[in-house]
C-alpha cells in the first residue's frame, strides 16, 4: 500500500511537508479505534525471542527509530504503534531554536537517500519534559539525543547538554551526546579528543550523582579516520560510556548517481540512506573488533531492508535504528527486519 498508493502522493510535496502530513494522517487513523487496533495489529512482532537486555533495560525488538524523526517528543506514542521497540528523541538543544532555512530535507530518489541541513530545529528542552511528563507507563523505550544551541560557543558546549541532561533525567531512558551533526557550525570539532572526553566526563560526573545513572551513548559521524574511531574507543573506556551509535549522517557526496548539478543546486547537508550504508557498516565492524566485542553498538545508516539490517546486526550491532528507510521503504520495514531476526535467530 505504501509503495503503490501513499509514497507516490508524499513525493508530490516537499520532503518537509510531506513529512508533516505522514503524522497528521497516522494521528488521524489511531483516534479511529478500531483502525489504531489494526494498525498495531499489522505492524507489530510480539515475540519474546525479539527481547534484547541492553544498557540494564529491556528493548521489546531491536529496532528503533533514530533521533531526527521527533525533535519534540510530540509523535513517539503513535510511531510506537508501528512496531518499534525504542524511539529516540530530539535532537533537544537548552533553548528552542528555527534551524536553518527551507528548503532544508531534500530526497535523492536515485540514490535513495536524503540530504537535510535542519539546523537542530526544535522547541526547546523544557518543552520537551513537560510533554514528557504525560509519558504513559508501557514497555516503550525512550532515548533523549542532545545538542547545543547553535548561537552557543564550542568553550561553553558543555554548559548546553548539562541543561539537557538535567532536564530530561526524569523522563528518558537512555542518552545520546550528539556531536555528530554537520548541520551546526563547528559542532564535529566537539569530536576532537580533548574536548569529547571533558565533555562527557562532565556528564557522566552529573550522572553518577544521581540515584539510579541512565545509559549514556555517544553518536558518531561516518567520516571518522581509523585513528579518530581509536580515540572515540579510548574515550568510551576512559568515561564509562555505555555505547555508540554508528553513525550520523555523511557529509561525502562520493558514489552518488544523482547529477552533480542537482547536489550542486542543493548544496551542504549531511547524506543519510543508501549510500552511507556500507560507511557505517565498516565503522560497526571496526569499533566492534578493536573492542573485541565489548562496546555496545546502536547500528544506525542506510538500513532500507532487513537484509541490510541483519548486515549491521552481524557486524557487531546489538540494536540497529531507521529513518531515511521509511521514506522509500515504508512502515512495513520495521516489521520485515523483526521478522527477519526471528527467521535467522
Amino acid at each position: 500500500m505504501y509503495k503503490l498508493i501513499l509514497k507516490p502522493v508524499l513525493f508530490l510535496f516537499s520532503p518537509e511537508k510531506a513529512h508533516h502530513i505522514t503524522l497528521f494522517l497516522l494521528k488521524i487513523a489511531l483516534a479511529i479505534p478500531i483502525v489504531g487496533w489494526l494498525l498495531r495489529r499489522g505492524y507489530e512482532v510480539n515475540d519474546k525471542r525479539l527481547e534484547r537486555i541492553v544498557f540494564g533495560l529491556t528493548f521489546p525488538n531491536p529496532v528503533g527509530l533514530a533521533a531526527g524523526f521527533d525533535k519534540d517528543g510530540k509523535h513517539y506514542e503513535a510511531m510506537s504503534a508501528l512496531g518499534f521497540g525504542f524511539i529516540e528523541i530530539g535532537t533537544v538543544t537548552p533553548l528552542g531554536q528555527p534551524g536553518n532555512p527551507w528548503p532544508r530535507l531534500f530526497r535523492l530518489p536515485a540514490d535513495e537517500a536524503l540530504i537535510n541541513r535542519m539546523g537542530f530545529n526544535n522547541e526547546g528542552v523544557d518543552a520537551l519534559a513537560e510533554r514528557l511528563k504525560n509519558r504513559k507507563p508501557g514497555n516503550l523505550i525512550i532515548g533523549g539525543n542532545i545538542g547545543k544551541n547553535k548561537a552557543t560557543p564550542n568553550e561553553q558546549a558543555g554548559r548546553d547538554y548539562a541543561i539537557c541532561f538535567e532536564a530530561l533525567f526524569p523522563y528518558v531512558d537512555y542518552f545520546v551526546v550528539n556531536v555528530s551533526s554537520p548541520n551546526t557550525p563547528n559542532l564535529r570539532d566537539l569530536q576532537e579528543k580533548g574536548p569529547l572526553t571533558e565533555l562527557l566526563a562532565a556528564l557522566q560526573h552529573l550522572n553518577r550523582q544521581k540515584s539510579k545513572p541512565k545509559p549514556l551513548l555517544l553518536k558518531i559521524a561516518p567520516d571518522l579516520t581509523d585513528g579518530q574511531l581509536d580515540d572515540i574507543l579510548d574515550i568510551a573506556k576512559a568515561t564509562q560510556l555505555d555505547g555508540v551509535i554508528a553513525t550520523n549522517t555523511t557529509i561525502s557526496r562520493d558514489g552518488l548517481v544523482t547529477e552533480p548539478k542537482i547536489l550542486e543546486e542543493i548544496g551542504a547537508g549531511g547524506l543519510s540512506g543508501m549510500p552511507v550504508k556500507n560507511r557505517s557498516t565498516a565503522v560497526i565492524k571496526y569499533l566492534h573488533q578493536k573492542s573485541n566485542g565489548t562496546l555496545t553498538i546502536i547500528g544506525v545508516g542506510g538500513i532500507t531492508s532487513p537484509a541490510d539490517a541483519l548486515e549491521k546486526l552481524n557486524a557487531g550491532a546489538t540494536l540497529v535504528q531507521v529513518y531515511s528507510g521509511l521514506v522509500y521503504a515504508g512502515p512495513t520495514l520495521i516489521k520485515h527486519i523483526n521478522q527477519a531476526i526471528l527467521k535467522h535467530k
